[in-house]
């Protein structure tokens, strides 16, 4: 999932805006918001395939509540040199690592390896089938000449599509009983028409999904973010450059799930400088965990890092092993707060109890007897939200923040500072504020 140079995605923009009649509608349909009260009656949901997904397959992710997939894109593990910061920041999984990585080190470390090249034998977790092949290959059944981009032309015709004949190539290499995964970009999220989409979001058992809002010198066009929540125009940078849009990405695809809820989702988030143009923007720490956050509270089942830098003050494959201790020490702190979470995050959402004002994104859930709130901001100067908690309970206890808000009439009201702001609330005294299963 290398990001494209300019003057290729322009290509490919024109390319699929042709060949799908048109780009995603912005109505809503295709980016909704976590479900809030009035819009359903108060229920319980799992996460996205079920807390025990993965135990269906052999050799798989763990499904313990401890365990979430932060994983590292395309990292290397050849020795001891490198390794040691990943474990250290808590990454936990290496999707689509290096083909010279050492998968025995992977096992030895007690952490998870999802390729496309090792061996039915090896300690892998799934097969991964393949990147962007939305973008490269394009939404058709065309023949494929079994290269990949920039190897010699990838369809026959040469400038016919043929995406779902190199899906379902790849599917066919997966043992019986291993999970598969791919990954997915602006062809999904952005150019094609749903129903093009959904062809290549519910053809694995794991889907991701990558869109870099913060870094993307391209990503406020009117062909691209625009197509999503633009109406077609362009975006202005402050409607563009937010965490939030993360998660609209992310609702983009899990909208296209059929059935609704039955495949996890993972989300990408950048770490620096993944555009080749110097004069795009490099991420912050703030910005990464912001970034994070919307994916999480908009049902991400995973998260993965970009963590290679072709331009800026550090270019690199190893962002996070190379480029110095403010950013280490960032993402330790947000994948801590992750493996903390994990139990939350792979408990039940709460469906039709919390809703809050427009200014910030929310999700509900429930686990050990409590309900959580996960509350990020949606727009680029939130200031003061109000969270109405459709039960008695007596305080919001802000987790990691030593702070605890007052619940007076089923409402409180926390500040969001900026665009960044993420506040995770424990509802004390909401036990009848948790549905029963139905």
């Amino acid at each position: 999932m290398i990001p494209r140079v300019r003057s290729v995605e322009i290509l490919l923009v024109t390319v699929f805006l042709v060949v799908a009649g048109g780009a995603c509608s912005s109505d809503g349909v295709n980016s909704p918001k976590p479900r809030t009260e009035g819009e359903t009656t108060p229920a319980l949901r799992p996460v996205d395939g079920g807390p025990d997904y993965y135990a269906q397959f052999t050799n798989s992710l763990p499904t313990t509540p401890d365990f979430f997939p932060i994983a590292l894109w395309a990292e290397s593990v050849v020795d001891d040199t490198g390794w040691p910061t990943d474990v250290a920041v808590g990454a936990n999984t290496y999707l689509q690592p290096t083909p010279n990585s050492d998968l025995d080190i992977v096992a030895e470390q007690g952490l998870h390896a999802i390729t496309s090249w090792a061996p039915a034998d090896a300690p892998s977790a799934a097969y991964f089938l393949g990147d962007e092949i939305d973008m490269w290959a394009g939404p058709g059944s065309a023949a494929w000449s079994g290269n990949d981009p920039g190897a010699g032309p990838v369809c026959s015709p040469e400038k016919s599509q043929c995406g779902y004949t190199v899906l379902d190539a790849e599917t066919a290499t997966v043992p019986p009983g291993r999970m598969s995964m791919a990954n997915y970009g602006k062809g999904v999220a952005f150019w094609e028409s749903d129903t093009d989409a959904a062809r290549f979001v519910n053809s694995q058992d794991v889907v991701s999904i990558d869109v870099y809002w913060f870094t993307d010198p391209n990503v406020c066009g009117a062909s691209e973010g625009g197509a999503l929540i633009g109406s077609g125009k362009p975006i202005p940078t402050e409607r563009c450059r937010l965490a939030a849009n993360y998660g609209r990405t992310l609702q983009r695809v899990r909208s296209l799930i059929e059935p609704a809820g039955s495949t996890p989702v993972w989300g990408f988030v950048e770490v620096g400088h993944p555009f080749t143009e110097s004069a795009a923007p490099t991420i912050t720490v703030p910005e990464i965990r912001a970034a994070v956050w919307s994916n999480l509270i908009n049902g991400a089942r995973g998260i993965s890092y970009f963590v290679h830098n072709f331009a800026g003050d550090c270019m690199t494959q190893h962002a996070i092993r190379d480029c110095g201790p403010e950013l280490q020490q960032g993402v330790t702190a947000i994948n801590d707060q992750i493996r903390r979470l994990s139990p939350v995050l792979n408990a039940p959402f709460v469906d039709g109890v919390v809703s809050g004002t427009d200014n910030v994104d929310l999700a509900s859930k429930t686990y050990d007897g409590s309900l959580y709130v996960l509350a990020g901001a949606s727009v680029s100067d939130p200031g003061t939200a109000e969270i109405t908690v459709g039960c008695d309970a007596s305080d919001a206890e802000v987790v990691d923040e030593n702070r605890r808000i007052p619940i007076a009439d089923g409402r409180f009201v926390d500040d969001f500072a900026d665009a960044n702001a993420v506040h995770v609330y424990r509802i004390n005294g909401s036990a009848e504020c948790i549905p029963e299963w139905s």
